[in-house]
This record gives structure tokens, C-alpha cells and sequence, in this order.
């Protein structure tokens, strides 16, 4: 029954993404903003969503291992797999805005994870523990993240209001595409999501392993399906915009969130996954600035460092 359920779950991400990003593009037209900004926040949140309901699920029952681990395995796999595999198929264009700031935003946040979970090191404390105070600076920031995104789209709104592009689909069919997708992708992410669990415990596999693996690969399946959908488009923006977006999201919303539940305990062996979160997103910083994309080339590397982590992960476990 897991397997059926598996199958169902992907098929309903793949047609729900390609509805997503249609109407998300035509949204961006129609309000007049840059197609970036839809993809740092509905796209970036929509396909965030899974990941949400699965660490706080796990927050509330107790399971940090879990709940750390999804968030920490899906920003490695969104960074190094889903950029890898979008930038081979279609080369991404990258903007001097997400360069300069949303890309930085993304480090900053990694970094402040790795500052928040080192109790022992920092604080000289007996055990590492995502706090209550940690989620209200996570959340704190990510109010000023909502800020900066509103500030830029009021902005750019202004500016490109002379050189409106139409959309072929009109506003109430725009938001039928749009929220028809989400729930599309948030349910068959769901169905995934709940299968693979089910499998992998059966096979023995320890509950870090499952948070860094099955539960961070399913619930990243929407950015996944969706930035590929987006790159096929041609709309490098929001298949960008979706990746960056869900890291940040991910890491201050969902963890700071997870944490004012219930405090996560920290797994030692989760600092160097979250030492590795940081340097994936470091490079593809680099990556970004080197001549404003990212090339096959480029993401054959970033495709090619996930299987060397995922291949170390699975025997360190």
C-alpha cells in the first residue's frame, strides 16, 4: 500500500507543479512585480510547506532528530540537487538583487543555525538544544526577511509599472492555477512524504538518517518538481527564487516555529551536515557571482556533491 501511495504522491506533485508555476508566473505579470519575488515567496512558501508540517509535526511528538534533520537535508538538497539538476537542463540566470541579498540571506541563515544549536561549544552548556529563545530570534529575523521581500516588491511594483507584460491568463484563472497547484503539490507531498517514512523505518534505517534523507528528499520533492518545471518554462527566476526562498523559510520560520513548540534536542552528528548546509550554500554564492548564472557545468558539480554526501551520510549511519 506504501508504494501505491508513493506513486499517487508523485504524480500528483508533477501535474500540481506544472499548474503552480503557470499560475504563479501569471500572477507576478499581473501584479507587476519581477517573477524572483514570487518565487522567494509563494513558490518559495507553498513548496515549504511539507517540510513545515513534517518538523513541526515531529517537534510536538518529540522527535527533534527528525524535525532538524528534514530542515538540514532538505536545504542540502535544495541547494546541491534541485539547483544542480534545473541549472543542466537549463542554465540559471541570476539577478543582481539575489546576488547582493537573498543568496547572502540564505548563508546567514545556515550560519545562524549552526550558532543557535552549539550550546557545548558556545556556552559551555552539558547538551545542544534548540531553545524557545533560539525560535524567537529565528522568528524575529525572518520578520525583517518578510519586510525586505514587501520593501522590494512595493519597489519593483513602482518601477516596472509603465512596462507591463500581460499574461494570457486572466486573475481569477491565474489563483484557480495557483492554489489548485499548492494543494496539489502540498497533498501528493504529503502521500510521499508518509510513504517513504513507512518504508524506511521498516528497513531499520535510524531516525537521523530519515530526517536527512527520505523525509529531507520527500518533503523537498515540490521545490524539486517545481524548479524543474519553472526551468523547462524558461522561468530561471522562480525556480532560483523557490530554492532560496524555502532555505530561508525553512531554517527561520519552520525551526524557529518547531523550537517555541517544543525545544529540539541536537544530534552531535548533525553539526557537520549543518557545517555542510553552509558551504553548499557558500558555493552556490560563488557560483552566482562568477558570471550572473549558473551553467551545466556548475550544476554537474553541485549534482555530483550531493551523491558524495549522501554516499558519506549513509555509511556514517
Amino acid at each position: 500500500m506504501d508504494y501505491l501511495l508513493l506513486a499517487f504522491g508523485l504524480g500528483l506533485l508533477v501535474k500540481g507543479a506544472d499548474f503552480f508555476v503557470e499560475g504563479s508566473s501569471s500572477i507576478a505579470k499581473l501584479l507587476k512585480i519581477p517573477p524572483i519575488l514570487i518565487g522567494l515567496t509563494i513558490v518559495a512558501f507553498g513548496t515549504s510547506s511539507p517540510e513545515a508540517a513534517v518538523s513541526i509535526s515531529a517537534a510536538i511528538k518529540g522527535n527533534g532528530s527528525i524535525a532538524l534533520g528534514n530542515v538540514i537535508g532538505s536545504n542540502i538538497f535544495n541547494v546541491s540537487l534541485i539547483v544542480g539538476v534545473t541549472a543542466i537542463i537549463y542554465p540559471l540566470k541570476v539577478q543582481r538583487q539575489t546576488i547582493k541579498k537573498e543568496i547572502p540571506l540564505a548563508l546567514l541563515a545556515s550560519i545562524m543555525l549552526f550558532v543557535v544549536i552549539s550550546d557545548v561549544f558556545l556556552q559551555g552548556f552539558n547538551e545542544n538544544t534548540l531553545t524557545r529563545s533560539d525560535g524567537l530570534v529565528l522568528l524575529g529575523f525572518f520578520s525583517i526577511f518578510l519586510y525586505y521581500v514587501y520593501e522590494l516588491a512595493t519597489h519593483s511594483r513602482e518601477k516596472n509599472s509603465e512596462n507591463d507584460v500581460k499574461s494570457h491568463l486572466s486573475t481569477p484563472k491565474s489563483i484557480a492555477y495557483t492554489v489548485g497547484g499548492l494543494v496539489g503539490i502540498i497533498f501528493g507531498g504529503n502521500f510521499v512524504v508518509n510513504s517513504s517514512i513507512n518504508i524506511a523505518l521498516s528497513l531499520g534505517m535510524s531516525q537521523t538518517l530519515v530526517g536527512l534523507t527520505i523525509v529531507a528528499v520527500g518533503t523537498s520533492l515540490p521545490e524539486l518538481i517545481t524548479s524543474i518545471t519553472a526551468a523547462r518554462k524558461k522561468e530561471s527566476e522562480i525556480a532560483l527564487g523557490n530554492i532560496v526562498g524555502s532555505n530561508i523559510f525553512n531554517i527561520l520560520f519552520i525551526l524557529g516555529a518547531s523550537s517555541i513548540i517544543s525545544p529540539l534536542d541536537v544530534d552531535p552528528k548533525i553539526f557537520l551536515d549543518a557545517f555542510a548546509a553552509i558551504f553548499i550554500t557558500f558555493v552556490l554564492l560563488i557560483f552566482s557571482s562568477s558570471h550572473k548564472k549558473i551553467s551545466k557545468k556548475e550544476g554537474s558539480f553541485l549534482l555530483l556533491a550531493y551523491i558524495a554526501y549522501t554516499a558519506y551520510i549513509i555509511l556514517r549511519n
